[in-house]
């Protein structure tokens, strides 16, 4: 134990856990405990992914020279242009770049598995660069790749026809952001 019994109970009592050993909602705590890791795990290593495609994608914005910001709000964002007042309202965006003429927001991914998390991302980044296309020195930018796309090629490729500003890991190694951010 490293925690004092009362702490334990705490815990127990946020996370519900009374309640399902009350509720006989589970015939075996140490499977359900077992799952909760699991689940803890797969969410931390999809962390951990998108954390390295990050730092990667943080390379290659760093190479242009230009000033960037990291996690930015689309109210930050309205420091540098005017946007429609529904545009994104709450969105963080993983990456700013500033320039004269542009005000670039970058978002990335990575996907090692495919499934509907991916599916997802795709119809609301298609809807977001439909709702960002009319705004002028406004540039939606999405960064993606991995494997998980194989099985999505279709959600991919109606996003890539709404979103024209959408690279991958080889487009960047190839300069895509000296092209595009100047």
């Amino acid at each position: 134990m490293t925690q004092t019994p009362e702490q334990y109970a705490y815990f127990m009592r946020k996370t519900g856990l009374f309640d399902l050993l009350r509720d006989n909602t589970t015939c075996c705590l140490y499977d359900y405990v077992m799952g909760i890791e699991a689940g803890l795990y797969a969410c931390e290593e999809r962390e951990d992914t998108k954390c390295q495609m990050e730092r990667l994608v943080e390379s290659y914005i760093r190479k242009t020279g230009l000033p960037y910001a990291r996690e930015t709000t689309t109210q930050e964002l309205r420091q540098h242009i005017s946007l429609p007042a529904d545009f994104a309202p709450n969105k963080r965006w993983d990456f700013a770049v500033i320039t004269p003429c542009c005000v670039y927001a970058i978002e990335t991914n990575f996907y090692t598995d495919g499934g509907s998390k991916l599916n997802e991302t795709a119809r609301s980044y298609k809807k977001l660069a439909e709702e960002a296309r009319n705004i002028e020195g406004f540039s939606f930018v999405w960064i993606t790749d991995g494997k998980g796309w194989s099985g999505a090629k279709h959600n991919l490729m109606e996003t890539f026809n709404a979103l024209e500003t959408t690279y991958n890991i080889a487009d960047m190694e190839n300069g895509i952001f000296q092209y595009l951010l100047r």
